[in-house]
């Protein structure tokens, strides 16, 4: 058995999911809150790799124990639904435990998802805004409602199965660049702020930022709805737009093709 974890985290003060030499990761954190919680060494798996100042409203992870540990089925003596209480008594804020449920030892968070949902903050607002500091990218210049409309028709070229190499950060060891969107749009919360929401079966190292960038860049007639079409055909990232910074980016739904049975008490 594997102990699955619905997670949320603010990035901001992170380098990211992923345990890195160079920085405090979430991985990290999590790894040591786990293994003071359980007496014993474990392991923390990630559905997936978030980039630093990246957020998460839900984040699924895995934890398990070493070796030693692996051998006793009832290695956890907490019970799944109050795994969440035990848990955010050792982590700090920007990180918590929402959920957990009991999975099987062949169950991977990342290889078992069918798919991601992300959204993207946009404050297209001259002035600033303190309390959103962080967390949605402040681009300063405003999106007229003929920007909107643009950036809903290249919502449109996204959707459906492409080769999003051209949406892709340079330098990606990365050779299989064809995934499939089955969801993109962009609506506007409120006189200051847009959102842009994607869903697909995987994304790119940077996809989703990449996709927010030109998004904006054609909002502001930087880049063309043919642009775009020939950044699918060809995979030339210079017809694409510019990479959107990390912090208004979250991670909002993990998809499993099998139900799971979250449990929070």
């Amino acid at each position: 058995m594997k102990i699955l974890l619905s997670i949320s985290y603010d990035g901001h003060n992170y380098c990211g999911f992923q345990a890195q030499p160079n920085g405090v990761s979430v991985q990290a954190v999590l790894t040591e809150a786990f293994s003071r919680l359980l007496g014993f060494p474990c392991d923390i798996t990630g559905c997936s790799r978030t980039d630093s100042g990246v957020h998460a409203r839900q984040f699924c992870a895995t934890v398990f124990p070493r070796e030693k540990q692996r051998q006793n089925e009832n290695w956890c003596p907490i019970p799944v639904g109050k795994i969440h209480r035990a848990a955010n008594v050792l982590l700090p804020d920007d990180i918590a435990v929402r959920a957990a449920a009991a999975v099987p030892d062949d169950f991977h968070p990342r290889y078992n998802a069918a798919g991601k949902t992300y959204e993207y903050h946009i404050r297209d607002c001259p002035a600033r805004d303190p309390f959103s500091r962080g967390r949605v990218y402040c681009s300063g210049r405003p999106v007229t409602e003929e920007g909107l409309a643009r950036m809903r028709q290249i919502c449109s070229l996204f959707v459906g199965r492409h080769d999003f190499a051209a949406f892709m950060a340079s330098g990606s060891k990365i050779t299989d660049t064809l995934r499939t969107v089955s969801l993109a749009e962009v609506q506007r919360l409120s006189e200051e702020e847009l959102v842009f929401t994607v869903t697909a079966d995987g994304f790119l190292y940077n996809m989703v930022r990449i996709m927010a960038g030109t998004l904006l860049d054609c909002a502001w007639e930087r880049k063309n709805e043919d642009d775009i079409r020939q950044a699918l055909l060809s995979g030339d990232r210079s017809k694409a737009g510019f990479t959107a910074p990390p912090e208004g980016l979250f991670l909002c739904r993990v998809h499993y093709e099998s139900e799971i049975h979250w449990e929070c008490l």
